[in-house]
């Protein structure tokens, strides 16, 4: 089924205009829960193995056991340090690969940094310097890198016109040097979804999709890449127990992902994980 928009119908009928891929209706997956643990640090991100999750907060992340949900270790930020807004992370050969950037200073950098994952060791970093954005995520896929750098229409008291727009956001495939080898944008309906805010995280599925996130709606949107063009192609949706923000695909579980809730009011965070139905 096709979703005629902003284009006549009458042109399509004709065949003068074709509907863009994004139109296409993005299929529901059906999805059931898995896990639910409380963690402190889960306001940003979550990142998994096979033995354990990690919380991720702007300046601190935790190690967790995968199934009992005790914690193993602990890592924070001095207070005059130079790691300033940690986001989504992976897990690749023993080492927590994770986006950072100097969120909401202005103008935006950012940069990877890298953990070992056993002592929670802090022992990489890659900048970026000024770029296309926040980064926001990072993932490693096919032999790749990949990322998303966020752009936002919110303003902020400090940098009145820095953050606009969320259309700038970018899904980026990098090189073995870190540099941008491709780049795509996002759907216009789908940043529709992050209101002012943009894309928060990312992680390759099972399926073969690229996986994102908003910054706060209970959902995990499906893209696929374009078969021309620099649209990527949003093909389906899974409502999960997440607030937006980073999750990760579980590579020791099939199906599972995980994500993060944080509740500002009640002041708790929780990791949670559930089984999406893949065809």
């Amino acid at each position: 089924m096709i979703r005629i928009t902003a284009v006549p119908a009458l042109l399509l009928a004709a065949g003068l205009l074709s509907a863009p891929a994004w139109a296409e209706d993005p299929k529901p997956y059906p999805v059931e829960a898995v896990a639910s643990f409380p963690a402190q640090q889960a306001r940003q991100a979550v990142a998994v193995d096979a033995d354990s999750f990690y919380a991720i907060d702007s300046r601190a992340i935790a190690r967790y056991d995968k199934v009992t949900g005790a914690k193993v270790s602990a890592w924070a930020e001095a207070k005059d340090g130079p790691i300033i807004h940690l986001d989504s992370g992976v897990v690749v050969d023993g080492k927590l690969y994770t986006a950072h950037s100097n969120y909401p200073e202005w103008p935006m950098t950012s940069s990877v940094e890298i953990w070992d994952t056993t002592t929670l060791k802090h022992v990489g970093t890659h900048s970026f310097g000024i770029d296309r954005g926040s980064l926001t995520w990072v993932d490693y896929h096919d032999g790749s890198w990949w990322g998303g750098f966020a752009n936002y229409n919110r303003v902020f008291d400090r940098s009145p016109l820095a953050y606009g727009n969320k259309y700038n956001t970018q899904i980026v495939r990098f090189d073995v040097d870190w540099r941008v080898a491709e780049a795509w944008v996002l759907p216009p309906e789908l940043l529709e979804k992050f209101g002012d805010m943009s894309n928060s995280g990312g992680s390759w599925g099972p399926d073969g999709r690229l996986w994102i996130t908003g910054h706060d709606e209970p959902e995990a949107y499906a893209l696929a890449l374009p078969e021309a063009g620099s649209v990527l192609r949003w093909v389906g949706t899974a409502p999960l127990d997440i607030a937006g923000q980073g999750i990760a695909w579980d590579r020791t579980q099939q199906g599972v992902i995980w994500g993060v809730v944080r509740d500002k009011q009640k002041g708790e965070n929780r990791v949670t994980a559930a089984r999406v139905q893949l065809p």
